[in-house]
């Protein structure tokens, strides 16, 4: 079978976001659960369906950025639409700021996105407070906002658009909002969220789910109070956040995982965080993860051949590599880091046609080396080898050096978690010595 270039290169662009909605997306996707340890949409899922359909409920999902969240995210919003839920899945990078987001912008963003997504479903609300309240945040920022019966989202867009890229305005409308937060949250599930689930259940729909992506890269920044941002959204403001009248899973930062405050989040929201780790390359003594390979291997392939079975795609191997042992080694490099595979396959992409040649990514690999091996300090070495060494990371400083960086990734197997180097890492010279 003919390798079909163009569309090759448009799959294995790595900012490329699978939705499992799309049938041409759904030939792309793989299914890692098998090797992760767990099977995080169908718990997600599972969840909301099967525990409590009716009852609203809030979870909480992570991982290293890069890992696979948003295709999982995507494919759960699949799932539950399968299911007859109503789901609206944004990307809250659109609307905030994520180096100073406060819990009023969260609330807004979710008001804005599930009227958007109420209004494309004929589903038009009219929230008499937010009417009164957007008059007076107009005033504010010298910004005239008008709510007709079809534009309760344009308003909120208008705030957040005016205010995302402008602190000083931003400063402005929290000191305003800020002793509000709790009337707006009740009108938020009383005006909207309420009247909404009862609208869709009249067209049939069990409920609304809303899955907010890419709240896992909040700044680390510190505010005024001394917490990190995502200690001050996730614990301090997290009675507000989990108190919405409709199921949600927030992504968070991995760093919260790693730091003190974990049981109290825990505790603030009643579940624990879920963690999507990488696909396994190597087991914690060292040895092949043949599985997680093979995994990987039908993910590059798939994206050449999504039309063939996985059996023929093996068949194929040729078409795109000059031997088995090239892919194999692609594979094995990334650390099961998904977006890191797509990188380094989109970089021999950019530099040579299909079959790619072995000399072609080990130059890739050494381009990547050098730019990771820059950033490392001697203290953040020996943290590496600890790592090596001992298979863990322990604590929020330890978190910050090393997974953040990517230096190290964190892994998921029958026995429990464990953490490795970046396999690029770990073959520097610095390293060795």
């Amino acid at each position: 079978m003919v390798l079909d270039l163009s569309r090759f290169y448009q799959a294995c662009n790595p900012s490329k976001k699978l939705v499992a909605g799309n049938p041409e997306d759904r030939k792309y996707y793989i299914d890692f659960s098998t090797v992760r340890g767990s099977n995080i949409v169908r718990e997600l899922g599972r969840t909301i369906t099967r525990l409590s359909p009716n009852t609203p409920t809030c979870q909480l999902f992570t991982g290293h950025i890069g890992c696979g969240k948003s295709t999982e995210l995507l494919q759960l919003k699949a799932e539950l639409e399968q299911s007859g839920f109503h789901v609206v899945y944004f990307e809250s990078s659109e609307d905030l700021d994520l180096a100073d987001v406060d819990v009023t912008d969260i609330l807004l963003a979710i008001a804005r996105k599930v009227s958007e997504s109420l209004e494309a479903a004929d589903i038009r609300l009219k929230p008499a407070y937010f009417v009164s309240l957007f008059k007076e945040i107009s005033e504010i920022l010298k910004t005239p906002i008008e709510i007709t019966n079809v534009q309760f989202s344009v308003g909120i867009a208008s705030i957040t658009a005016k205010t995302k890229d402008s602190p000083k305005l931003r400063g402005q409308l929290r000191q305003y909002m800020e002793p509000r937060t709790n009337s707006i949250l009740d009108a938020i599930n009383r005006e909207l969220l309420g009247p909404a689930t009862q609208a869709l259940q009249q067209k049939n729909r069990k409920g609304l789910v809303v899955l907010i992506d890419n709240l896992d890269r909040l700044d680390n920044s510190v505010k005024p109070s001394g917490q990190t941002q995502p200690a001050y959204l996730f614990l301090d403001r997290g009675e507000q956040l989990r108190k919405l009248n409709c199921h949600v899973v927030y992504t968070i930062p991995l760093v919260l995982v790693f730091s003190n405050d974990l049981g109290l989040i825990t505790n603030r929201f009643g579940v624990d965080p879920k963690v999507l780790p990488m696909v396994p390359v190597r087991s914690p003594d060292g040895g092949q993860c043949e599985q997680g390979l093979a995994l990987l291997r039908q993910m590059v392939l798939a994206r050449a051949f999504p039309d063939l079975n996985m059996y023929q795609r093996l068949e194929q191997v040729a078409e795109v590599f000059d031997r088995v042992e090239t892919l194999n080694r692609l594979c094995a490099i990334s650390g099961g880091h998904v977006r890191n595979l797509l990188v380094l396959l989109y970089r021999c992409l950019q530099r040579q046609d299909p079959p790619l040649s072995r000399d072609c990514l080990e130059g890739v690999i050494r381009q990547r080396r050098s730019e990771l091996i820059l950033a490392v300090t001697e203290d953040e070495m020996n943290l590496l080898r600890q790592v090596a060494q001992h298979k863990n990371v322990r604590g929020e400083e330890g978190y910050q050096i090393l997974l953040r960086s990517m230096f190290v990734f964190e892994y998921k197997n029958d026995q429990g978690n464990w953490f490795d180097i970046n396999p690029i890492l770990a073959e520097a010279s610095e390293f060795q010595t």
